[in-house]
């Protein structure tokens, strides 16, 4: 075909994509060396850039540009900020001293108070939850607001959209938004469903335009529902029917979701308000959204909200924050094991100090090379006296974290560079004995049947195994 092409044309086209080639490189390169704060990252980039001509650059666009310039105070009025974020004395002077110091600690994290007078409600899978999500719907009186990753249009999903439809007809203002990517996991997508139905719905970063192709590795995996301003759902748990454990047996999922009741529930419609407000410019305000909550539970919360924005690092900071204050025991469930150098480190030298720390993560992973990057990392992680603990099917989804049997986290991010980097997540903090002894329980439960994994079955495994291990290592920012 080149041959039909004259010598100068030729030339004229190969001068035209070389000099573009240079011009994109030295752009993202500019910003790679200036952006990243890795730089072993950015050396990697630059070197794709220049090595891989005008691909390298347009993959470092849709991958390596991981950061959305948008502020809370853009879009959220302020005046329910300034009541969200209010401090209140009397429920850090409450905790104990050694929580105290976390809490404080997690005061210039979180940019949100700690709250008290809180209720929180474990549910076990979908077998739990979506029968009290559904009810609470049917409850609504003034507002809901739902956002997911995934709404599969499956039999469950159905149930969902019928609720919040009638909960539209009958005048309840229902806002519903799910992830761009996430949508996708069924096709036609649910948002037509809920669109013909007449429930206002919107899908959270999908534009294809070049000028928003550095945001398509963003996900907003965050799972909010809050019913009336009152009563709100988080947690890890998609809506989908996998999650029903009755109906979908062993090929399905388990997982662990939340009901909360009391202040901290203002502060999880907040979060949703900020993410609709971004992704339709509506904002939600007044009493209907926002009505005033007082709690007389016994629990102390504080939800946190991650992403790439300003939120940049909350949740790891939490977590290694919890890691720190540990005096006794840590105990940790999470779907996905992938953490970075500081997140392993931290996990080690807890256990170096004497604090017992142990891992539940599943042995088949819904995501095979998920596990596979994670046991090349797995010798690191067991030689600091961690204890890993392989679970075996179903599939368990499940996200918490249990402190000296006192403070928890719970939400939706998993222990990886995905969760910590890529996604908007939200994790709550919870201070109080009862919750932790529900989690311990569940966590308890889900040790009874896991096995331990050794350093030994780690460096006994066949050499093609560490070799194929290694190669999903370097993915694992973006995994």
């Amino acid at each position: 075909m080149l041959e039909l092409i004259p010598d100068s044309a030729q030339a004229w086209w190969t001068a035209v994509v070389s000099v573009f080639h240079v011009v994109l490189a030295i752009g993202t390169s500019a910003h790679a060396v200036t952006a990243r704060r890795s730089s072993r990252a950015a050396v990697l980039w630059v070197g794709l850039v220049w090595l891989s001509p005008v691909m390298g650059s347009l993959l470092y666009l849709m991958m390596g540009v991981n950061r959305l310039n948008r502020k809370a105070a853009r879009l959220l009025a302020p005046a329910r900020l300034a009541q969200i974020h209010a401090p209140d004395a009397s429920v850090s002077a409450a905790l104990p001293p050694e929580r105290a110091e976390l809490g404080r600690f997690l005061d210039t994290v979180a940019d949100r108070c700690l709250t008290g007078g809180n209720r929180v409600f474990p549910l076990e899978s979908g077998d739990e939850t979506f029968p009290a999500m559904l009810a609470a719907i049917e409850r609504a009186e003034r507002t809901v607001s739902l956002c997911t990753y995934i709404f599969e249009r499956d039999p469950w999903g159905a149930r969902f959209v019928d609720a919040l439809a009638a909960a539209h007809a009958r005048g309840v203002d229902v806002r519903v938004l799910i992830d761009g990517v996430g949508a996708l996991y069924s096709l036609p997508t649910i948002d037509r469903d809920l669109r013909a139905r007449g429930v206002p719905t919107a899908r959270f970063i999908w534009d294809w335009r070049p000028s928003r192709m550095a945001v398509l590795n963003l996900r907003n995996h965050r799972k909010i529902m809050v019913v009336d301003g009152a009563t709100g759902f988080t947690g890890g748990m998609n809506l989908r029917a996998s999650f029903v454990r009755a109906e979908a047996g062993p090929a399905g999922n388990q997982d662990l979701h939340f009901k909360l009741e009391g202040p901290v529930v203002g502060q999880l419609q907040e979060i949703f308000a900020i993410d609709w407000a971004f992704t339709t410019g509506e904002q939600l305000t007044g009493e209907r959204w926002f009505p005033p909550l007082r709690g007389d539970g016994p629990l102390a919360a504080r939800a946190i909200p991650d992403g790439p924005d300003e939120d940049m690092d909350r949740a790891k900071l939490a977590l290694l924050g919890g890691l720190v204050c540990a005096r006794r025991r840590v105990r940790i469930a999470t779907a996905y094991f992938l953490p970075d150098t500081a997140l392993i480190e931290a996990l080690g030298a807890c256990a170096r100090r004497g604090v017992k720390v142990d891992v539940i993560v599943p042995e088949h992973s819904n995501l095979p090379y998920v596990n596979w990057a994670m046991f090349a990392d797995l010798a690191a992680v067991l030689r600091h006296g961690i204890g890993v603990h392989l679970s075996a099917r179903p599939f368990d989804h499940s996200k918490f974290m249990i402190v000296d049997d006192d403070w928890c986290c719970i939400g939706s991010p998993n222990w990886d560079a995905r969760s910590m980097r890529l996604n908007f997540e939200v994790l709550v903090e919870v201070h109080g004995a009862p919750l932790a002894r529900a989690l311990t329980h569940a966590w308890e439960e889900r040790l009874a049947r896991s096995r331990p994994v050794t350093i030994e079955e780690v460096r006994a495994r066949p050499a093609w195994k560490q070799v194929r291990d290694g190669l999903f290592r370097l993915g694992k920012p973006y995994l």
